[in-house]
């Protein structure tokens, strides 16, 4: 971090908050020590990337005293057809004017104190931030990860973690060698419910784990609304698309990809195996008690993908996982049914309300079982989550925010509850499952220690992909 006098930013930001009506923090020094703020200084972030997870996440930074955002970067300059519905606007001006608004009504009056920014190399170079929102598209995610920490900047990226397992390590090493703070965006590590699920497993109130199954959604969603629109198209004004592509593999513009179509571009993400396993793996992975290795093997194999559409990658799937602790992880999307004891407790106790799919089953001795999705928490026997934790059990991480979270270990140089090297555990798994199905594997040996597939050329050439020139770092 640099060392900037009390006179320029930090003046800005007392003055900043006394007119905003938060408390007003005043420095014992510029700085606390090893490079992190002191406890009396509020945190300056800056977005990279203004769509539709920015656009959810960012009010949980805006709405934290701990923090001010002070800017946002992005290659579109103002663009509908964002969010989950497809109706709402991304783009920096869009970001700009929301952190305005948020700031202006705190103040009850006018306030323009964001900087809105086309490259974000801009913005890391004029503003003096101490953190920063990482919200774009997957195939981005490493290489701002490595600028950002090379600069001394704590990071909060948004999952998955990273576009192949390569760029996982890399992000993982990186921040460790910066000795940054870095969060990733699984929030379902702060949620009482998948915490709660995990102790009771880990704490052996199923008896012995013998399986976990894992339900994650399928298909191609079409949020943006323009999924029939695949061919070639002029850019948008006021849109840098060789920014956007970035180091990914150009492909010509089309507004079946933007936004966040995206997602099913196997040059851009992994498909619904890694949006949605980067949640449900990781929980799986912490129930388990395997957040910082992984299965040796993915077996059974199967899935739905056409490689040569636009919309890329599997539509269906499943795959189970081998630990060396003889625990069975299975993976598949709705179609499989993979949980028809929690489907029939569901209608049995609660009507025949329709069984959300998504979410982890952990199963044990005696035909026990603990059940979690979102907002949701059930088991076998109700009184196993009467269970109480005792002293001397194992209490795994507790975080009630994860924006909070993050801003507090920025302070205090702990570790966040999604670290990126836990982070990449996870979802390498989902990176192991894409590879298979697209070199037609019905399963891969993997060794979790030295990352590398057994006997397999094809799938080991997966594991990384060079970046387009000429981004390099």
């Amino acid at each position: 971090m640099k060392k900037i006098p009390f006179s320029s930013r930090r003046h800005f930001l007392v003055q900043g908050a006394a007119a905003l009506g938060f408390p007003i923090i005043v420095p014992r020094s510029v700085f606390g020590s090893a490079g992190r703020p002191a406890p009396s200084e509020r945190i300056t972030v800056g977005c990279i990337g203004w769509g539709t997870i920015a656009g959810d996440w960012t009010p949980s930074f805006l709405n934290n005293e701990k923090c001010q955002v002070v800017s946002v970067a992005d290659p579109m300059k103002e663009y509908g057809h964002y969010g989950y519905d497809g109706k709402e606007t991304g783009g920096r001006e869009a970001g700009r004017k929301i952190i305005d608004e948020h700031y202006s009504k705190a103040a009850n009056k006018p306030t323009k104190g964001c900087a809105a920014y086309a490259d974000f190399r801009e913005m890391m170079d004029k503003e003096d931030l101490d953190a920063v929102q990482v919200s774009t598209p997957d195939h981005w995610h490493a290489y701002m990860a490595v600028y950002t920490a090379r600069k001394g900047k704590h990071i909060y990226g948004q999952k998955p973690l990273a576009l192949n397992v390569a760029e996982g390590r890399l992000i993982s090493d990186e921040v460790a060698k910066a000795g940054v703070t870095w969060q990733t965006g699984s929030q379902q590590r702060s949620d009482i419910y998948f915490r709660m699920a995990c102790e009771l497993v880990r704490n052996g109130r199923l008896g012995k784990l013998n399986r976990v199954r894992v339900g994650l959604p399928g298909g191609h969603s079409n949020w943006n609304g323009m999924a029939n629109q695949t061919e070639v198209a002029p850019v948008p004004a006021d849109f840098d698309y060789e920014m956007w592509l970035g180091p990914a593999e150009r492909i010509d513009y089309r507004p079946a990809l933007l936004p966040l179509n995206w997602r099913h571009n196997f040059a851009f993400s992994g498909g619904m195996i890694t949006d949605f396993g980067a949640h449900h793996i990781d929980i799986a992975q912490w129930g388990i008690g395997t957040e910082n290795t992984g299965p040796i093997e993915l077996k059974n194999v199967s899935g739905t993908l056409d490689l040569k559409s636009l919309y890329n990658t599997a539509t269906a799937f499943r795959f189970d996982c081998l630990y060396e602790n003889g625990v069975i992880m299975q993976v598949a999307s709705p179609d499989h049914q993979l949980m028809p004891e929690v489907e029939a407790t569901i209608k049995t106790s609660a009507g025949k309300k329709p069984f959300d799919h998504v979410g982890v089953l952990f199963e044990g001795d005696a035909g026990k079982w603990i059940y979690v999705n979102r907002g949701k928490i059930m088991a076998s026997d109700p009184a196993i989550l009467r269970e109480k934790i005792t002293d001397t059990e194992i209490h795994l991480y507790e975080s009630k925010d994860h924006t909070d979270n993050f801003l507090s270990c920025i302070y205090s140089g702990k570790p966040t509850s999604t670290p990126a090297e836990i982070s990449h555990r996870s979802i390498t798994i989902a990176h192991l499952a894409n590879i298979a199905l697209r070199t037609g594997s019905s399963g891969l040996k993997w060794n979790p220690q030295t990352e590398t597939i057994e006997g397999n050329e094809a799938a080991s050439a997966l594991l990384s992909k060079p970046w387009r020139k000429p981004w390099t770092l």
